[in-house]
């Protein structure tokens, strides 16, 4: 009998072991850089390398107005014009997966 618990319990360990590595979410990533002086091109995914169409992007100033309202294109990226004030970029694609990138951290050219 205590062979058998074992086994049960051996099996019941790899399964759960199993399980949690298949349950692991996906990190949000966002990309943004300087298309010439004006101009800002974010593109948006996950660490798994999947795409994010239509998920939102905002570009907001530090005051919390949102200055370019946005969502990903088809190909997970979208263009804006750059901002003249400071601002940060908010890829929001629900709760947890969330990433904000600072204005400081898209170079200029």
């Amino acid at each position: 009998m205590k062979i058998l618990t074992r086994f049960c319990l051996s099996a019941l360990t790899a399964t759960l072991a199993l399980a949690a590595g298949q349950a692991q979410a996906h990190n949000p990533v966002c990309t943004c850089e300087p298309l010439g002086d004006e101009e800002i091109r974010c593109t948006g995914g996950f660490s798994d390398g999947s795409g994010a169409p239509g998920v939102t992007l905002d570009v907001i100033s530090y005051n919390e107005d949102i200055l370019v309202p946005g969502k990903l294109g088809d190909d997970s990226s979208i263009t804006f014009a750059r901002p003249d004030d400071e601002f940060y970029i908010l890829f929001d694609a629900g709760p947890g997966h969330v990433v904000e990138v600072d204005h400081t951290e898209v170079p200029t050219p």
